[in-house]
This record gives structure tokens, sequence and C-alpha cells, in this order.
């Protein structure tokens, strides 16, 4: 297998967002908050919160390997070219933070860097509540899809994205 990569791409215009919204109603109703991490204050307290969720989130990812270390993290996450803080979803159970969904910017397309819920909260559709509400930034940034890969193993996140409305993405 050459590419054993799932590539999805998702056509901004053709997402259905009032189709998804009540996911992001039922994650209030639940008390869960969704904002970005522009939001809450792009802080080094901040980032370094984001880093040990995202780190606890890729544990469940089919060969992921070792987490990069915190400076390799801010190196690859926050010093990238296409970092927005605005771009960041954060799913708040209080002050505690349950959830992310972080995208960047890249011309003409948003890509979707890392989706991640902690595992007491998953099958909620916290998720798709974020990207759902992601969504927003990818409008506001101009773009018209939005992008993002997986491993063909990692069958819980495909299955996320095609119901958002994800498709194949050639290439």
């Amino acid at each position: 297998m050459s590419d054993p990569w799932v590539k999805l791409e998702l056509d901004i215009a053709q997402f259905d967002a009032p189709c998804f919204e009540k996911y992001v109603t039922r994650c209030g109703a639940d008390g869960i908050r969704l904002t970005t991490l522009a939001e809450l204050g792009d802080t080094p307290a901040h980032r370094r919160v984001l880093y040990e969720l995202n780190k606890e989130c890729s544990a469940d990812i089919p060969e992921r390997g070792e987490f990069y270390s915190f400076d390799e993290y801010v190196e690859r996450r926050f010093a990238a070219a296409g970092y927005d803080p605005r771009g960041v979803v954060i799913a708040l159970d209080g002050d505690t933070w349950i959830g992310m969904a972080a995208t960047s910017r890249h011309g003409d397309f948003v890509f979707n860097e890392m989706t991640g819920v902690r595992a007491a909260y998953r099958g909620r559709g916290i998720s798709i509540a974020m990207k759902a509400f992601g969504m927003a930034f990818a409008r506001e940034s101009g773009a018209t899809k939005v992008r993002t890969f997986h491993h063909p193993a990692n069958a819980n996140a495909i299955a996320m994205n095609r119901r958002l409305g994800f498709v194949d993405a050639e290439g």
C-alpha cells in the first residue's frame, strides 16, 4: 500500500450548519462550553494545558508513537505559519478542558490538525459540536475547504468526519 492515510475534504459551502447546531446546543445543555483559544487567551499557561490535552487525546491514534515534547509542540503548533488561536476550539466542563479541535490556515483551505475528547466524555457528540463550532473560523478565514487525514484504523474519526460531510480527497 503506497499511501495508507485516509484523506478527507469538506466543501465549506456544502456544510449543513443547521443540521449540526443540535450538537452545539446539546453540549450547552450538558454544561459543556465551547470557546476558542483566542477567546480564552493565547497565554503560555493555556498553551501548556492544550499540550497536555492534545497529548492525552493523541494516545488513542493508531500507530501515533511517542508524542512531541512541549518545546517540539510549541514549534509545530504555535510557531507554524498557519496558526491562529481563533482556529483552536476548546470544550470546557466548568474549568476543565475536555476536548479540542485545532485547525490551521493554508490559503484557500483550513487543515484540521487534531480533534480529540477525553475518554470520559466521548460518545456525547462533543467532537462533532467542536468541529461544527469551528466552521465559523473556516468561513471567516476565507477558506473554501477543510482538509484532514487519518490512519485507516482510526474508524471513529473517519466516521465522524464523513457524518459532517467530508468526502475522500483526491491526491
